[in-house]
């Protein structure tokens, strides 16, 4: 039998899928299945996500016409496939390169995207916003909205808020629930497709209707009671009486990768009128279709770059443990000795380190789910009774947390521990990942405590700090990747809070570094050592409480001072700024220069150029550097004319 001839290159545009009968929409699945894994065997990325959705992707298209009706996607991890079939199929292996597509949803990429996405559980909130939209505009004929989110999502708080609010508005509205962990429903097949297609047709739905009319000729307690039992009999039938609760008409579950029934239960949604939230339950398999991905779904939530037929990923040169690593390493040690320290984290154990935790401490390891809001204020709730909790989470995701870190910890001045992952710039995954803003947020917050580590032997001894600081919250930030090299500390030592370091004495500049920006500060002072003039390098190890005794000294002794942070302005340098305003230092003609993140958002690139684009490198501070001695440059940095004297 010859090979089918290719479906998938004759598709441009989501609507070309109109055209195609049933069998050849599943011919195009499988060629978008393999052109997916083709594409992210070069790139890397999100892959079992993507290739979960495959056959949910291409029933959506070809049933809505997008991007008239707007189809939302939760978080972004799978939308690869989507990508691939509104356009940018000639860019997927551009994916998450410098320069190339995002690895998620992204508004200015495509009109197909009407919602850019990164973080969990937005996107019912963000689909009834449209929907609502839609409905005071009064359009003709009303566009569809679905919002496609998967359970995991659906541990977010958020997700309910918007369910509850999307049940009592009445606003049309299509939420496809992708089940690919949970196992909440029961089994699906034939029966469960049948009664799908059954629920959600038109005959249905109007005797339904017909139904609901003659009841409300009833006693309002018959008809209360009529309601309710059709509810429940739909809801026993098919395991979704929790979102008929809610206010959503259930339909499901259906299995996700069966074009048989995805099609026709979608073309019913297309078509009813009923008015109101319908929720479709879709179950799904992570990494469906690729064997390697099937059987490791963890392994392959997020890959680098890998062999196709072995499925063998890419292993980076033996190098320095990662900051999460030492981490999770140390906090394990430190437990053995403390039965106190609990390990709190949202859906990220492997991510944080706190895996490593959980296998030696699976009684004192908390994983809430998605759930950064209830993260906090748990851990607040178990310093209250003595206990040490460390709160492992991302620091991107920790802002979803904001009101519980001010109000529910610091308020009340509890010793909660937050260990922030991928501060700073983040590589690949881009400015919605970039853990820029914590030392702005947090450092704001009265009694807290924020240290951020030079290198991974700072960051075992910012781990013991933290563990022994009992009377207020702290906060503990540190990069995605690997650290210096440095070797690690036998027993970390508690710092002393507040106190920061001077590595190499100079004369003309001081460069006060927080974080992992010491390394560059350092060589920055070599690049102007060869230039003929000499620069002290300081490790403020702490951003709150400042050393104001160190600031002072390098205030006093050199004629210029500039202060280095991966973080967006008004965090690190800012406070330095006013300690040197209120002890009246900037009077006297002392240069100072704050070198934080510009004010734009950073797209995805290389670690690397991501911080020359930020101006974070060695160059970029020896620049600034000859920038505020008034220096010119040309090609490099120039030699200094005249030397300044200290002050």
């Amino acid at each position: 039998m010859p090979p089918a001839t290719p479906l998938l290159d004759t598709v441009t545009v989501p609507a070309d899928l109109a055209n195609f009968s049933t069998a050849q929409l599943k011919q195009i699945a499988a060629e978008l299945r393999a052109e997916t894994i083709d594409a992210v065997s070069v790139t890397g990325g999100h892959l079992g996500a993507s290739l979960g959705v495959v056959e949910l992707t291409v029933a959506l298209h070809a049933v809505f016409d997008t991007p008239r009706d707007r189809l939302v996607w939760d978080v972004g991890h799978q939308a690869y496939p989507h990508k691939i079939l509104t356009g940018r199929r000639d860019r997927i292996r551009t994916l998450r390169q410098p320069g190339g597509l995002s690895g998620f949803t992204r508004r200015s990429e495509s009109p197909y995207d009407p919602f850019g996405a990164a973080h969990s559980s937005t996107s019912i909130s963000a689909g009834l916003g449209m929907a609502v939209a839609r409905d005071l505009k009064r359009e003709t004929p009303p566009r569809h909205v679905i919002a496609v989110i998967g359970d995991g999502a659906m541990s977010a708080g958020m997700a309910y808020e918007a369910m509850n609010n999307a049940g009592a508005r009445h606003s049309r509205l299509i939420v496809v629930l992708n089940d690919n962990d949970m196992s909440i429903a029961p089994p699906v097949g034939a029966m469960s497709a049948y009664l799908s297609r059954l629920i959600s047709s038109r005959p249905f739905l109007s005797l339904r209707d017909l139904a609901a009319r003659m009841a409300r000729r009833f006693p309002k307690g018959l008809e209360r009671t009529a309601r309710r039992a059709e509810e429940f009999a739909r809801g026993i039938l098919t395991g979704g009486t929790l979102f008929e609760e809610l206010g959503f008409y259930y339909v499901g579950p259906i299995d996700g990768h069966n074009l048989d029934h995805l099609l026709p239960v979608l073309r019913n949604l297309r078509e009813a009128d009923e008015r109101g939230p319908v929720l479709l339950h879709v179950v799904t398999k992570k990494g469906k279709g690729y064997p390697p991905a099937e059987a490791s779904a963890d392994k392959y939530h997020g890959v680098a770059r890998f062999n196709v037929i072995t499925g063998e990923q890419a292993k980076p040169p033996p190098g320095p443990p990662s900051y999460t690593k030492v981490f999770g390493d140390t906090l394990t040690a430190l437990a053995e000795a403390d039965p106190a320290i609990v390990g709190i984290t949202a859906a990220m154990p492997s991510g944080t380190g706190l895996d490593r935790f959980a296998r030696r401490f699976p009684e004192r390891t908390f994983d809430v789910g998605i759930a950064e809001q209830h993260a906090v204020t748990f851990a607040a709730g178990m310093a209250t009774e003595g206990m040490k909790p460390f709160c492992a989470i991302y620091s991107t995701f920790l802002q979803r947390a904001y009101d519980q870190v001010v109000h529910d910890v610091a308020v009340q001045s509890l010793p909660v521990r937050f260990a922030l992952d991928r501060a700073g710039l983040v590589g690949a995954d881009g400015a919605t990942h970039a853990g820029a803003y914590d030392l702005a947020y947090l450092g704001c917050l009265p009694g807290f405590v924020l240290m951020a580590p030079a290198d991974e032997a700072e960051l075992a001894h910012m781990v013991a700090t933290a563990a022994a600081i009992g009377d207020r919250p702290s906060a503990l930030r540190y990069p995605r990747g690997e650290g210096t090299g440095v070797a690690l500390p036998e027993r970390p030592m508690v710092l002393e809070i507040g106190r920061g370091r001077v590595l190499r004495e100079g004369t003309a500049v001081a460069i006060l570094a927080l974080g992992t920006r010491l390394g560059d500060a350092l060589r920055a002072a070599d690049l102007l050592a060869a230039q003929g003039f000499s620069a002290t390098v300081a490790d403020a190890r702490f951003a709150k409480p400042l050393d104001g005794a160190l600031i002072e000294q390098l205030a006093r002794h050199h004629g210029a001072m500039i202060t280095v942070e991966e973080g967006a302005a008004g965090g690190f340098g800012a406070a330095v700024m006013a300690e040197l305003a209120w002890r009246g230092l900037l009077d006297g003609g002392l240069r100072f220069r704050p070198l934080a993140l510009p004010d734009r958002f950073i797209d995805h690139n290389t670690p690397a150029g991501q911080l020359a684009d930020a101006g974070l490198h060695a160059a970029g501070i020896a620049a600034a550097a000859c920038a505020a001695l008034g220096v010119a440059q040309a090609g490099g940095v120039e030699r200094v004319r005249p030397a300044l004297r200290p002050r």
